[in-house]
């Protein structure tokens, strides 16, 4: 924790749909949703502030929210493009601070103690790294300033979009105190209902209810609650530069979700796109891991280390899914409300054949990533990616318009790593 309010977390706005509508400028100012998979078991990953105003939310069923906003534009994620204005946005942060702490392709912290005699204040440094976010990537930014991480994270979120909101030094549990306690990190939908039924309300309301009465309801999250309610966080932010030891992929649900099948389909877009990562890095990785939390906020880990380094993406599904079946049923196949698929002790991709394997999945996943590199992640997908057909419409109804991938984009690079995914705090509950 910094003793001065030199602590920034910056995120960019709606990322994956503002990168979609620098090259569909036609689709501004309409309800666009970007998905993994665009079929009944996609998942959302982002959606523009116009569908967000119906509810449309991350990590949503892409059913719901064709239900929720059926006139919404759907558009498939395409990670190659976005990692190329994700390792820029990165390089802009770097260039005023080493102290930079990734939390995402789109958002990271930075301590720029030291570097005012270069750059201005805080909030002058804050208002340039926008401005070149803007000039450079052609995006916004939102950011957030102060004493710690946890603060200038929802100060950055209060900001949205294109905001750039300053906590002085002291003023942490005013700036908390009346806001709702959905935006205060580790309050999810179940931790709201169980405060609202405490007549706690607010962010204020947590910070003035004793202790002892929290940790009676919560158990010992109830401290916790309460210190961050206060504006108390002391994790330092901790540079990643060089080579990630780690890389993984986290999904809170807005809901706790029950459905198996969605539950792997998360699994297999996680693997995916771990092996995407490994693959353009040339890594392989000794362990995979896997995370699922329970309401409300019960968290188990569980890992495997092969006899052999995994760098397929069908290899890492199989050992995470074999990993979530087990741990799912000894939980008597609870609803989950967090889901996280990691690799771990990355090191340099040198497969050895096993008795009876052949080249051709390296061949196959090499084949894979240069096509989608060149092309675009819509190139090349599996038959349960592709969208199921529709029933027939009914009469008068207007379908919704989902914009073409422009084949022969030349795209490169692999996607940076994110934060659900988490190499800083988990703020969701």
């Amino acid at each position: 924790m910094s003793d001065r309010a030199t602590v920034l977390h910056v995120d960019l706005d709606a990322f994956y749909v503002s990168m979609e509508l620098l090259r569909h400028p036609e689709l501004r100012g309409m309800p666009v949703v970007v998905a993994g998979g665009l079929g009944n078991r996609g998942v959302v990953n982002t959606a523009s502030y116009e569908a967000r105003r119906f509810g449309v939310r991350s990590a949503m069923p892409v059913s719901q929210a064709r239900r929720l906003c059926p006139k919404a534009v759907f558009l498939e994620s395409d990670y190659s493009y976005y990692s190329k204005a994700s390792k820029q946005f990165h390089a802009i942060l770097r260039d005023f601070t080493p102290l930079v702490e990734p939390a995402g392709a789109d958002e990271a912290y930075l301590d720029v103690r030291g570097t005012e005699h270069l750059f201005g204040t805080p909030e002058e440094i804050a208002a340039a790294i926008k401005r070149r976010v803007r000039e450079e990537i052609g995006i916004t930014a939102s950011v957030g300033v102060s004493v710690n991480k946890l603060v200038s994270k929802v100060a950055s979120d209060a900001g949205k979009p294109n905001g750039l909101v300053l906590v002085p030094d002291g003023e942490e549990a005013a700036f908390f105190a009346p806001r709702p306690i959905r935006e205060l990190p580790m309050v999810g939908r179940k931790t709201a209902e169980a405060l609202t039924a405490l007549g706690i309300h607010t962010i204020g309301d947590i910070a003035r209810t004793p202790e002892s009465a929290l940790v009676a309801k919560f158990g010992k999250h109830g401290a916790e609650l309460r210190s961050r309610a206060l504006g108390i966080f002391d994790a330092p932010v901790v540079s990643t530069r060089g080579e990630a030891k780690s890389i993984s992929r986290d999904v809170t649900f807005d809901n706790d979700e029950p459905d198996g099948d969605r539950l792997r389909a998360v699994l297999r877009s996680q693997a995916e796109r771990i092996a995407h990562e490994l693959s353009t890095s040339g890594k392989a990785a000794r362990t995979v891991s896997l995370r699922l939390r329970f309401p409300p906020f019960e968290t188990l880990s569980r890992s495997f280390t092969p006899r052999v380094a995994v760098d397929l993406a069908d290899e890492i599904y199989t050992q995470g899914c074999a990993l979530f079946e087990k741990a799912w049923d000894e939980n008597e196949r609870r609803p989950v409300r967090l889901i996280g698929l990691g690799v771990h002790n990355i090191v340099e991709r040198a497969r050895q054949l096993r008795l009876g394997e052949t080249l051709e999945a390296d061949r196959l996943q090499d084949t894979v990533e240069s096509l989608r590199d060149r092309f675009g992640d819509l190139s090349v997908r599996r038959a349960n990616q592709l969208p199921r057909p529709h029933p027939q419409p009914r009469p008068g109804y207007i379908p919704p318009f989902t914009a073409p991938r422009h084949i022969g984009d030349d795209v490169e690079g692999a996607e940076q790593r994110e934060r659900d995914d988490d190499t800083s705090p988990s703020w969701d509950d």
